[in-house]
């Protein structure tokens, strides 16, 4: 049983370290979102980032209640 909490604990340690990834991206390419952008693709990253919170709660969520 404690294997099985050991490989959890390493796939939410990989999830975590992917995230970070992602946001270390995003946050080198944050000068590069380009000025001309309509109000709508604002909504729709705004639903985007959004999306993204759920699921991480989610994630997180998941992890607490296998523990």
């Amino acid at each position: 049983m404690n294997e099985g909490r050991a490989e959890s604990v390493e796939r939410c340690l990989e999830i975590l370290e992917e995230s970070a990834k992602i946001l270390a991206d995003l946050r080198d390419e944050q000068n590069e979102i380009t000025p001309d952008m309509k109000l709508h693709d604002l909504y729709d990253m705004t639903e985007d980032l959004s999306e993204s919170a759920r699921l991480r709660r989610a994630e997180s969520n998941l992890a607490k209640r296998q523990f």
